[in-house]
Protein backbone atom coordinates (compact mmCIF):
# COMPACT_ATOMS: atom_id res chain seq x y z
CA UNK A 1 0.00 0.00 0.00
CA UNK A 2 1.08 3.60 -0.63
CA UNK A 3 1.28 4.43 3.07
CA UNK A 4 4.66 2.69 3.32
CA UNK A 5 6.31 5.18 1.00
CA UNK A 6 9.57 6.58 2.30
CA UNK A 7 9.06 10.22 1.24
CA UNK A 8 5.91 10.78 3.33
CA UNK A 9 7.28 13.85 5.13
CA UNK A 10 6.94 16.23 2.16
CA UNK A 11 3.22 15.61 1.43
CA UNK A 12 2.27 15.43 5.12
CA UNK A 13 4.03 18.64 6.14
CA UNK A 14 2.91 20.44 2.96
CA UNK A 15 -0.74 19.74 3.84
CA UNK A 16 -0.21 20.73 7.45
CA UNK A 17 1.59 23.97 6.55
CA UNK A 18 -1.55 25.02 4.68
CA UNK A 19 -3.70 23.75 7.54
CA UNK A 20 -1.70 25.73 10.10
CA UNK A 21 -2.41 28.98 8.25
CA UNK A 22 -6.10 28.15 7.79
CA UNK A 23 -6.64 26.99 11.39
CA UNK A 24 -5.03 30.14 12.82
CA UNK A 25 -6.93 32.57 10.54
CA UNK A 26 -10.21 30.71 11.24
CA UNK A 27 -9.61 30.89 14.98
CA UNK A 28 -8.90 34.65 14.70
CA UNK A 29 -12.12 35.22 12.74
CA UNK A 30 -14.12 33.06 15.18
CA UNK A 31 -12.87 35.16 18.10
CA UNK A 32 -13.54 38.43 16.24
CA UNK A 33 -17.11 37.33 15.41
CA UNK A 34 -17.75 36.45 19.06
CA UNK A 35 -16.61 39.92 20.09
CA UNK A 36 -18.74 41.47 17.34
CA UNK A 37 -21.84 39.55 18.46
CA UNK A 38 -21.14 40.43 22.10
CA UNK A 39 -20.82 44.14 21.26
CA UNK A 40 -23.90 44.17 18.99
CA UNK A 41 -26.30 42.08 21.09
CA UNK A 42 -24.87 41.46 24.58
CA UNK A 43 -27.01 38.31 24.53
CA UNK A 44 -25.87 35.00 26.03
CA UNK A 45 -28.53 33.26 23.93
CA UNK A 46 -27.06 34.66 20.69
CA UNK A 47 -23.57 33.48 21.69
CA UNK A 48 -25.00 30.03 22.54
CA UNK A 49 -26.69 29.88 19.13
CA UNK A 50 -23.39 30.82 17.46
CA UNK A 51 -21.67 27.95 19.32
CA UNK A 52 -24.50 25.60 18.31
CA UNK A 53 -24.09 26.56 14.64
CA UNK A 54 -20.42 25.56 14.93
CA UNK A 55 -20.92 21.93 15.95
CA UNK A 56 -24.41 21.02 14.65
CA UNK A 57 -23.34 19.81 11.14
CA UNK A 58 -20.79 17.37 12.61
CA UNK A 59 -23.15 16.22 15.37
CA UNK A 60 -26.12 15.49 13.10
CA UNK A 61 -24.46 14.79 9.77
CA UNK A 62 -21.18 13.08 10.70
CA UNK A 63 -22.00 9.57 9.38
CA UNK A 64 -23.45 10.98 6.12
CA UNK A 65 -20.41 13.22 5.68
CA UNK A 66 -18.26 10.11 6.15
CA UNK A 67 -20.07 8.28 3.31
CA UNK A 68 -19.40 11.16 0.90
CA UNK A 69 -15.73 11.30 1.96
CA UNK A 70 -15.35 7.57 1.22
CA UNK A 71 -17.18 7.87 -2.12
CA UNK A 72 -15.13 10.77 -3.49
CA UNK A 73 -11.46 11.53 -3.95
CA UNK A 74 -10.33 12.76 -0.53
CA UNK A 75 -8.08 15.35 -2.13
CA UNK A 76 -11.05 16.74 -4.08
CA UNK A 77 -13.18 16.70 -0.93
CA UNK A 78 -10.61 18.73 1.03
CA UNK A 79 -10.29 21.26 -1.79
CA UNK A 80 -14.09 21.64 -2.06
CA UNK A 81 -14.38 22.02 1.73
CA UNK A 82 -11.66 24.71 1.81
CA UNK A 83 -13.39 26.41 -1.13
CA UNK A 84 -16.71 26.42 0.75
CA UNK A 85 -15.08 28.01 3.83
CA UNK A 86 -13.42 30.66 1.64
CA UNK A 87 -16.70 31.36 -0.23
CA UNK A 88 -18.61 31.73 3.06
CA UNK A 89 -16.00 34.24 4.27
CA UNK A 90 -16.21 36.12 0.94
CA UNK A 91 -20.03 36.38 1.21
CA UNK A 92 -19.68 37.68 4.77
CA UNK A 93 -17.13 40.28 3.60
CA UNK A 94 -19.41 41.50 0.77
CA UNK A 95 -22.42 41.86 3.11
CA UNK A 96 -20.27 43.62 5.74
CA UNK A 97 -19.02 46.06 3.07
CA UNK A 98 -22.54 47.31 2.30
CA UNK A 99 -24.27 47.16 5.69
CA UNK A 100 -24.03 46.44 9.41
CA UNK A 101 -23.84 42.65 9.59
CA UNK A 102 -27.21 41.16 10.61
CA UNK A 103 -26.98 38.46 13.29
CA UNK A 104 -28.82 35.93 11.10
CA UNK A 105 -26.22 36.34 8.32
CA UNK A 106 -23.40 35.62 10.79
CA UNK A 107 -25.27 32.53 12.07
CA UNK A 108 -25.83 31.26 8.52
CA UNK A 109 -22.18 31.79 7.57
CA UNK A 110 -20.97 30.08 10.77
CA UNK A 111 -23.23 27.12 9.93
CA UNK A 112 -21.94 26.87 6.33
CA UNK A 113 -18.33 27.21 7.50
CA UNK A 114 -18.84 24.41 10.02
CA UNK A 115 -20.19 22.15 7.24
CA UNK A 116 -16.97 22.78 5.28
CA UNK A 117 -14.86 22.17 8.40
CA UNK A 118 -16.69 18.90 9.17
CA UNK A 119 -16.07 17.59 5.62
CA UNK A 120 -12.46 18.76 5.68
CA UNK A 121 -11.49 17.29 9.07
CA UNK A 122 -13.10 13.93 8.21
CA UNK A 123 -11.33 13.80 4.82
CA UNK A 124 -7.99 14.85 6.35
CA UNK A 125 -8.13 12.19 9.09
CA UNK A 126 -9.11 9.58 6.49
CA UNK A 127 -6.28 10.66 4.12
CA UNK A 128 -3.39 10.67 6.59
CA UNK A 129 -2.91 6.84 6.67
CA UNK A 130 -2.71 6.87 2.85
CA UNK A 131 0.32 9.18 3.06
CA UNK A 132 2.00 8.35 6.37
CA UNK A 133 3.46 4.93 7.34
CA UNK A 134 1.57 3.20 10.18
CA UNK A 135 4.52 3.44 12.59
CA UNK A 136 4.61 7.25 12.17
CA UNK A 137 0.88 7.94 12.67
CA UNK A 138 1.10 8.64 16.42
CA UNK A 139 3.99 11.08 15.92
CA UNK A 140 2.12 12.86 13.12
CA UNK A 141 -0.94 13.11 15.38
CA UNK A 142 1.32 14.87 17.90
CA UNK A 143 2.39 17.43 15.28
CA UNK A 144 -1.27 17.94 14.29
CA UNK A 145 -2.18 18.59 17.93
CA UNK A 146 0.65 21.14 18.10
CA UNK A 147 -0.87 23.12 15.21
CA UNK A 148 -4.19 23.26 17.11
CA UNK A 149 -2.35 24.41 20.26
CA UNK A 150 -0.57 27.22 18.41
CA UNK A 151 -3.95 28.47 17.16
CA UNK A 152 -5.29 28.52 20.76
CA UNK A 153 -2.26 30.54 21.88
CA UNK A 154 -2.11 33.00 18.96
CA UNK A 155 -5.76 33.59 18.09
CA UNK A 156 -6.99 35.58 21.16
CA UNK A 157 -4.06 38.03 21.09
CA UNK A 158 -4.00 38.29 17.28
CA UNK A 159 -7.80 38.78 17.14
CA UNK A 160 -7.60 41.52 19.79
CA UNK A 161 -4.81 43.31 17.90
CA UNK A 162 -6.32 43.01 14.41
CA UNK A 163 -9.88 43.78 15.53
CA UNK A 164 -8.64 47.00 17.18
CA UNK A 165 -6.56 48.03 14.12
CA UNK A 166 -8.80 46.89 11.23
CA UNK A 167 -12.52 46.64 10.65
CA UNK A 168 -14.20 43.22 10.68
CA UNK A 169 -14.04 43.04 6.87
CA UNK A 170 -10.24 42.81 6.88
CA UNK A 171 -10.30 39.96 9.44
CA UNK A 172 -12.85 38.13 7.23
CA UNK A 173 -10.62 38.62 4.17
CA UNK A 174 -7.66 37.22 6.15
CA UNK A 175 -9.65 34.04 6.85
CA UNK A 176 -10.57 33.68 3.16
CA UNK A 177 -6.85 33.90 2.32
CA UNK A 178 -6.10 31.25 4.97
CA UNK A 179 -8.65 28.86 3.41
CA UNK A 180 -7.15 29.55 -0.03
CA UNK A 181 -3.66 28.75 1.31
CA UNK A 182 -4.91 25.41 2.68
CA UNK A 183 -6.54 24.63 -0.67
CA UNK A 184 -3.31 25.43 -2.56
CA UNK A 185 -1.28 23.20 -0.22
CA UNK A 186 -3.62 20.25 -0.93
CA UNK A 187 -3.29 20.76 -4.71
CA UNK A 188 0.49 20.28 -4.42
CA UNK A 189 0.17 16.80 -2.85
CA UNK A 190 -0.73 13.42 -4.33
CA UNK A 191 -3.25 11.58 -2.12
CA UNK A 192 -3.88 8.05 -3.38
CA UNK A 193 -7.43 6.69 -3.47
CA UNK A 194 -7.94 3.57 -1.37
CA UNK A 195 -8.74 0.43 -3.30
CA UNK A 196 -12.22 -0.76 -2.36
CA UNK A 197 -12.29 -4.42 -1.43
CA UNK A 198 -15.84 -4.81 -2.76
CA UNK A 199 -16.77 -3.41 -6.15
CA UNK A 200 -20.51 -3.01 -5.44
CA UNK A 201 -20.69 0.77 -5.25
CA UNK A 202 -24.36 0.53 -6.30
CA UNK A 203 -25.33 -0.63 -2.81
CA UNK A 204 -26.85 2.71 -1.82
CA UNK A 205 -26.25 5.30 0.88
CA UNK A 206 -27.75 3.37 3.83
CA UNK A 207 -25.89 0.18 2.92
CA UNK A 208 -22.57 2.08 2.68
CA UNK A 209 -23.24 3.61 6.08
CA UNK A 210 -23.88 0.14 7.49
CA UNK A 211 -20.65 -1.17 5.94
CA UNK A 212 -18.69 1.56 7.73
CA UNK A 213 -20.32 0.67 11.04
CA UNK A 214 -19.53 -3.02 10.47
CA UNK A 215 -15.88 -2.15 9.78
CA UNK A 216 -15.73 -0.40 13.16
CA UNK A 217 -17.69 -3.11 15.00
CA UNK A 218 -15.12 -5.66 13.83
CA UNK A 219 -12.63 -3.97 16.23
CA UNK A 220 -14.22 -4.24 19.68
CA UNK A 221 -11.38 -2.22 21.21
CA UNK A 222 -12.06 0.73 18.90
CA UNK A 223 -15.81 0.61 19.66
CA UNK A 224 -14.95 0.75 23.38
CA UNK A 225 -12.48 3.57 22.69
CA UNK A 226 -15.19 5.50 20.82
CA UNK A 227 -17.60 5.40 23.77
CA UNK A 228 -14.82 6.15 26.25
CA UNK A 229 -14.04 9.19 24.10
CA UNK A 230 -17.67 10.31 24.36
CA UNK A 231 -17.57 9.92 28.16
CA UNK A 232 -14.31 11.88 28.31
CA UNK A 233 -15.72 14.77 26.24
CA UNK A 234 -18.83 14.78 28.46
CA UNK A 235 -16.67 15.05 31.61
CA UNK A 236 -14.05 17.48 30.25
CA UNK A 237 -15.94 19.92 27.99
CA UNK A 238 -17.53 21.89 30.87
CA UNK A 239 -14.02 22.52 32.21
CA UNK A 240 -13.08 24.58 29.14
CA UNK A 241 -16.10 26.83 29.75
CA UNK A 242 -15.50 27.01 33.53
CA UNK A 243 -11.80 27.96 33.41
CA UNK A 244 -12.48 31.74 33.75
CA UNK A 245 -14.98 31.16 36.60
CA UNK A 246 -12.52 28.96 38.47
CA UNK A 247 -9.83 31.63 38.22
CA UNK A 248 -11.97 34.70 38.91
CA UNK A 249 -14.70 33.46 41.25
CA UNK A 250 -12.94 30.77 43.25
CA UNK A 251 -9.32 32.03 43.28
CA UNK A 252 -10.39 35.71 43.19
CA UNK A 253 -8.22 36.52 40.16
CA UNK A 254 -8.66 39.08 37.39
CA UNK A 255 -8.98 38.74 33.61
CA UNK A 256 -5.16 38.79 33.53
CA UNK A 257 -4.94 35.67 35.73
CA UNK A 258 -7.76 33.99 33.77
CA UNK A 259 -5.87 34.61 30.51
CA UNK A 260 -2.67 33.23 32.10
CA UNK A 261 -4.44 29.97 32.97
CA UNK A 262 -5.76 29.60 29.40
CA UNK A 263 -2.34 30.38 27.86
CA UNK A 264 -0.51 27.95 30.18
CA UNK A 265 -3.01 25.21 29.26
CA UNK A 266 -2.47 25.91 25.53
CA UNK A 267 1.35 26.02 25.93
CA UNK A 268 1.11 22.67 27.77
CA UNK A 269 -0.84 21.30 24.79
CA UNK A 270 1.81 22.58 22.41
CA UNK A 271 4.62 20.97 24.42
CA UNK A 272 2.62 17.74 24.75
CA UNK A 273 2.02 17.65 20.99
CA UNK A 274 5.71 18.24 20.22
CA UNK A 275 6.71 15.59 22.80
CA UNK A 276 4.31 13.09 21.22
CA UNK A 277 5.66 14.02 17.77
CA UNK A 278 9.22 13.30 18.94
CA UNK A 279 8.56 10.20 21.11
CA UNK A 280 5.35 8.63 19.81
CA UNK A 281 4.17 7.36 23.21
CA UNK A 282 4.59 3.93 24.84
CA UNK A 283 4.88 0.88 22.59
CA UNK A 284 1.45 -0.19 23.84
CA UNK A 285 -0.71 2.78 22.78
CA UNK A 286 -3.57 1.69 25.07
CA UNK A 287 -1.23 2.25 28.01
CA UNK A 288 -0.40 5.75 26.67
CA UNK A 289 -4.12 6.62 26.52
CA UNK A 290 -4.77 5.34 30.06
CA UNK A 291 -1.71 7.20 31.43
CA UNK A 292 -2.84 10.43 29.73
CA UNK A 293 -6.36 10.10 31.19
CA UNK A 294 -4.94 9.40 34.68
CA UNK A 295 -2.70 12.50 34.44
CA UNK A 296 -5.60 14.65 33.23
CA UNK A 297 -7.93 13.33 35.95
CA UNK A 298 -5.32 13.79 38.69
CA UNK A 299 -4.67 17.41 37.60
CA UNK A 300 -8.41 18.20 37.71
CA UNK A 301 -8.88 16.45 41.06
CA UNK A 302 -5.96 18.37 42.64
CA UNK A 303 -7.27 21.65 41.14
CA UNK A 304 -10.70 21.01 42.69
CA UNK A 305 -9.22 20.26 46.13
CA UNK A 306 -7.02 23.38 46.26
CA UNK A 307 -7.77 26.17 48.76
CA UNK A 308 -8.63 29.62 47.39
CA UNK A 309 -4.98 30.65 47.94
CA UNK A 310 -3.61 27.89 45.68
CA UNK A 311 -3.68 29.67 42.33
CA UNK A 312 0.00 28.95 41.48
CA UNK A 313 -0.58 25.21 42.00
CA UNK A 314 -3.69 25.55 39.81
CA UNK A 315 -1.47 26.93 37.00
CA UNK A 316 0.76 23.84 37.33
CA UNK A 317 -2.39 21.68 37.07
CA UNK A 318 -3.39 23.59 33.90
CA UNK A 319 0.02 22.81 32.38
CA UNK A 320 -0.34 19.09 33.21
CA UNK A 321 -3.85 19.01 31.70
CA UNK A 322 -2.49 20.61 28.52
CA UNK A 323 0.51 18.27 28.22
CA UNK A 324 -1.62 15.13 28.70
CA UNK A 325 -4.27 16.14 26.12
CA UNK A 326 -2.34 15.28 22.91
CA UNK A 327 -1.29 11.90 24.33
CA UNK A 328 -4.97 11.01 24.65
CA UNK A 329 -6.43 12.70 21.54
CA UNK A 330 -3.51 12.05 19.19
CA UNK A 331 -3.03 8.37 20.06
CA UNK A 332 -6.79 7.74 19.85
CA UNK A 333 -6.94 9.16 16.29
CA UNK A 334 -3.79 7.25 15.29
CA UNK A 335 -5.30 3.93 16.46
CA UNK A 336 -8.42 4.48 14.33
CA UNK A 337 -6.27 5.44 11.33
CA UNK A 338 -4.06 2.39 11.72
CA UNK A 339 -6.64 -0.32 12.36
CA UNK A 340 -9.57 0.62 10.08
CA UNK A 341 -9.23 -0.21 6.38
CA UNK A 342 -8.69 3.03 4.39
CA UNK A 343 -11.86 2.65 2.30
CA UNK A 344 -14.00 2.83 5.48
CA UNK A 345 -12.12 5.57 7.32
CA UNK A 346 -14.35 8.46 6.20
CA UNK A 347 -17.46 6.77 7.59
CA UNK A 348 -15.72 5.75 10.81
CA UNK A 349 -14.34 9.26 11.43
CA UNK A 350 -17.76 10.72 10.57
CA UNK A 351 -19.32 8.55 13.30
CA UNK A 352 -16.45 9.39 15.66
CA UNK A 353 -17.03 13.12 15.09
CA UNK A 354 -20.78 12.75 15.70
CA UNK A 355 -20.32 10.99 19.05
CA UNK A 356 -17.87 13.68 20.21
CA UNK A 357 -20.04 16.55 18.93
CA UNK A 358 -23.17 15.17 20.65
CA UNK A 359 -21.36 14.58 23.96
CA UNK A 360 -20.08 18.17 23.94
CA UNK A 361 -23.33 20.14 24.46
CA UNK A 362 -24.66 17.47 26.83
CA UNK A 363 -21.58 17.88 29.02
CA UNK A 364 -21.74 21.69 28.84
CA UNK A 365 -25.41 21.83 29.91
CA UNK A 366 -25.18 19.25 32.71
CA UNK A 367 -21.74 20.39 33.88
CA UNK A 368 -22.80 24.06 33.94
CA UNK A 369 -25.95 23.24 35.94
CA UNK A 370 -24.00 21.13 38.45
CA UNK A 371 -21.25 23.75 38.82
CA UNK A 372 -23.88 26.38 39.66
CA UNK A 373 -25.31 24.13 42.37
CA UNK A 374 -22.19 22.59 43.96
CA UNK A 375 -19.52 25.20 43.13
CA UNK A 376 -17.07 25.38 40.24
CA UNK A 377 -14.16 23.95 42.30
CA UNK A 378 -16.23 20.89 43.24
CA UNK A 379 -17.09 20.34 39.58
CA UNK A 380 -13.35 20.31 38.79
CA UNK A 381 -12.93 17.67 41.52
CA UNK A 382 -15.92 15.64 40.27
CA UNK A 383 -14.71 15.88 36.66
CA UNK A 384 -11.27 14.65 37.75
CA UNK A 385 -12.82 11.66 39.53
CA UNK A 386 -14.91 10.85 36.45
CA UNK A 387 -11.86 10.95 34.14
CA UNK A 388 -9.83 8.78 36.55
CA UNK A 389 -12.80 6.37 36.53
CA UNK A 390 -12.77 6.39 32.69
CA UNK A 391 -9.03 5.59 32.73
CA UNK A 392 -9.60 2.67 35.12
CA UNK A 393 -12.46 1.45 32.91
CA UNK A 394 -10.07 1.52 29.91
CA UNK A 395 -7.56 -0.50 31.92
CA UNK A 396 -10.17 -3.08 32.93
CA UNK A 397 -11.70 -3.59 29.47
CA UNK A 398 -9.79 -6.44 27.76
CA UNK A 399 -10.73 -5.13 24.28
CA UNK A 400 -8.86 -1.87 24.93
CA UNK A 401 -6.04 -3.42 26.92
CA UNK A 402 -5.18 -5.83 24.10
CA UNK A 403 -5.64 -3.47 21.12
CA UNK A 404 -1.91 -3.37 20.30
CA UNK A 405 -1.26 -6.95 21.40
CA UNK A 406 -3.66 -8.22 18.75
CA UNK A 407 -1.78 -6.26 16.12
CA UNK A 408 1.56 -7.77 17.24
CA UNK A 409 0.23 -11.34 16.91
CA UNK A 410 -1.27 -10.49 13.49
CA UNK A 411 2.10 -9.20 12.30
CA UNK A 412 3.90 -12.31 13.60
CA UNK A 413 1.47 -14.65 11.82
CA UNK A 414 1.60 -12.66 8.54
Amino acid sequence: MNQHQTNWQRPFFTIWAGQAISIITSAILQMALIWYLTAQTGSAMVLSMATLAGFLPQALGGPMIGVWVDRMSRKTMMMLADGLVAAAAAVLAVVAFYMELPVWVIMLVLFVRSIGTAFHSTALNASTPLIVPAEQLAKCAGYSQSVQSVSYIISPAAAALLYSMWDLNAVIALDALGAAAACCAVTMVHIPRPEAKKPDTQSGFAAELKEGYKALRHHKGLVALLWIGGLFIFAFMPISALFPLMTMDYFGGTIKEASAAEVIFAVGMLLGGLWLGKWGGFKNRSLTIVAALLAMGAALLIAGLLPATGFLVFLACCALMGVSGPFYNGIQVALFQEKIQPEYLGRVFGLFGSVMALAMPLGLVIGGAFADQIGVNRWFMLSGLMIIGIAILGLLLPAIRTLDRKQETEQQSA
